[in-house]
């Protein structure tokens, strides 16, 4: 395990009050999506993006632990910050639970917070905005107009892009460098085949060798994303629908920078209230998922699977930064007081949703569909002795299934980030140490009884809240 911890300090340790241009002193810097700039809006210099200094880049460089200093314990602190204003002298309030910069009332130069603050509202980086607008808004659009034939009539109604909002929401990158041995056995199939079974049936039957399968690695896994903000990793929440949100990772996270609240301007914020002790054990679990799921790679030969019985990955360095990550988010809360969101990824434009669905419509075109069937195999098949069990058969698996098929569709309810295989992982020194134990033959089963190389326990894991 890991002990040593060393804190990468990221902190901007400027005053709290104008990030001022350089050039002209306005205070008026935003971010522009398409130059991909910070860009004063008065005399139009445009800034270069910083980059954070300390943070090891490759993961397989990593020796020890390393923490972002803005992944320190959240702590019980005033979230509303009173500044004064450098142009007119004027008291603004700013309230870091929503945002972290602020335009002074009476001269309109705009504040902001420019240190690191105990409450989980200022991150180590950030990713900024690329999909502008109006590009998320079509995106958002031809997403629901997929869905409008069984979507809720109020909804149709009242559902318009005009009210989507820019987020950056709060994760934790973990980068980790390690060293594996996963022991266990496999099996190689060697013939496929039939045979004859009472009342001249035919079964498949399957020949393997059975073997016992070591692998010996370097493992290292870049950018590992988890969400930072409990209601974001509820997932089981049956009032919100925050699992469409998760979704639609990964981002281009080697292309993070510096965190500027310049960045903020013009977009909502979430600050994180997850510490790194909360998800450790959490991520500790998905680190090895991701680890398992790529050692597949290795272990080609076994195609009807390994049952690993000794899984030991032990970590010689690992980085935690807390970064803000951007997202175009549309939400409706149904009739139900259910809150669906439809979101897009505003780096990759992946948009995933869930749309309210009118389900007295599907269920009585379902039956419908299903009694249309019904008649058309009566009359193709009434003659023959099939009929009766052909007509079971629609009954019980059409309706149901063309049923659960467009709830899956609309409500999405299952998407998630694959994060086992679209997360960074690269294995390397790989050693086998495999030996051919027996050969099976007369198996009934295609695949290997217990096989686990393909199994996922990290979003299963509870939290430590």
């Amino acid at each position: 395990m890991v002990k040593d911890v060393k804190v990468i300090d990221t902190d901007n340790k400027g005053k709290h009050g104008e990030n001022r241009c350089p050039k002209c002193g306005a205070s008026d810097v935003t971010y522009n999506t398409k130059k991909e700039k910070l860009i004063c809006n008065y005399c139009y210099t445009e800034f270069e993006a910083e980059e954070v200094e300390g943070l090891v880049k490759e993961a397989k460089d990593l020796e020890g632990e390393a923490r972002g200093s803005g992944t320190k314990d959240i702590k019980q602190s005033d979230d509303v910050i009173t500044l004064r204003c450098g142009g007119c002298g004027a008291e603004v309030v700013i309230n870091t639970n929503e945002a972290t910069n602020a335009r002074c009332h009476w001269c309109r130069s705009i504040l902001s917070i420019n240190s690191q603050i105990d409450n989980g509202a200022i991150p180590d980086v950030v990713l900024p905005f690329k999909l502008e607008k109006e590009e998320a808004k079509k995106k958002i659009q031809e997403f629901v107009d997929k869905r409008q034939s069984f979507a809720n009539p109020t909804f149709r109604k009242e559902f318009t892009t005009n009210n989507i909002m820019g987020v950056y929401f709060p994760y934790l990158l973990v980068d980790a460098n390690g060293h594996g041995t996963f022991k266990g056995k496999g099996e190689h199939l060697v013939r496929e085949y039939t045979v004859k079974v009472k009342d001249d049936d035919e079964e498949t039957r399957y020949d393997a060798d059975y073997y016992e399968v070591e692998r010996d690695f370097d493992v290292s896994i870049d950018d590992l994303s988890i969400e930072s903000s409990a209601d974001k990793l509820d997932r089981k929440n049956k009032s919100k629908t925050t699992n469409v949100i998760n979704s639609i990772m990964p981002f281009d996270t080697e292309n993070c920078v510096k965190y500027k609240a310049n960045y903020l301007a013009g977009y909502s914020s979430e600050k994180r209230d997850i510490n790194i002790s909360n998800i450790e054990n959490r991520v500790e679990k998905q680190l090895k998922d991701i680890t398992r799921i790529e050692l597949n790679k290795e272990i080609k030969f076994y195609d009807r699977g390994v049952k690993w019985e000794q899984e030991d990955l032990s970590l010689k360095g690992k980085q935690w930064i807390s970064a803000y990550l951007p997202v175009w988010l549309y939400s409706y809360q149904d009739q139900k007081s259910v809150l669906h969101y439809v979101a897009v990824n505003a780096r990759t434009g992946e948009t995933m949703g869930s749309v309210p669905m009118n389900k007295k419509k599907l269920a009585l075109i379902s039956f419908g569909v299903d009694l249309l069937i019904f008649l058309l195999v009566f009359f193709l098949t009434r003659n023959t002795n099939a009929t009766a069990l052909y007509l079971l058969y629609i009954f019980l698996l059409f309706g149901p299934i063309y049923y659960a098929s467009k709830i899956s569709k609309y409500r999405n309810a299952a998407a998630r980030h694959k994060y086992e295989k679209e997360t960074k992982c690269t294995i390397t020194n790989v050693k086998e140490n495999d030996k051919l134990l027996k050969h099976k033959t007369d198996l009934s089963n295609s695949s290997m009884i217990d096989a686990n190389n393909t199994r996922i326990e990290g979003e299963s894991t509870k939290l430590d809240l």
